[in-house]
């Protein structure tokens, strides 16, 4: 994680957002990657994961949070491919 993040828990966010139920997606997300197998704890770093790449995009590319990028990255967890194009 770069140092613009170093302040921010974001596994704090996803609890945030599950509590809050939106986007709903996170909590669906939860819910699939716990029933194929994954820890309740290894699911919420996955669905870290897919935040802090577009934390990335807001903070490093400038770029506005794109909800159907992490909608889409949600969707593909536990395959992260984004990885592998940095």
């Amino acid at each position: 994680m770069t140092d613009q993040f170093s302040g921010i828990d974001v596994i704090e966010v996803v609890e945030n957002q599950l509590d809050d139920q939106a986007p709903k997606i996170v909590k669906e997300t939860l819910m699939r990657l716990m029933m194929t197998g994954h820890s309740r704890e290894d699911a919420l770093e996955l669905i870290a994961c897919a935040l802090t790449e577009e934390l990335v995009a807001v903070a490093e590319r400038q770029e506005a949070f794109n909800l159907t990028r992490y909608t889409q990255n949600l969707s593909g967890l536990p395959e992260m491919p984004w990885i592998s194009e940095e």
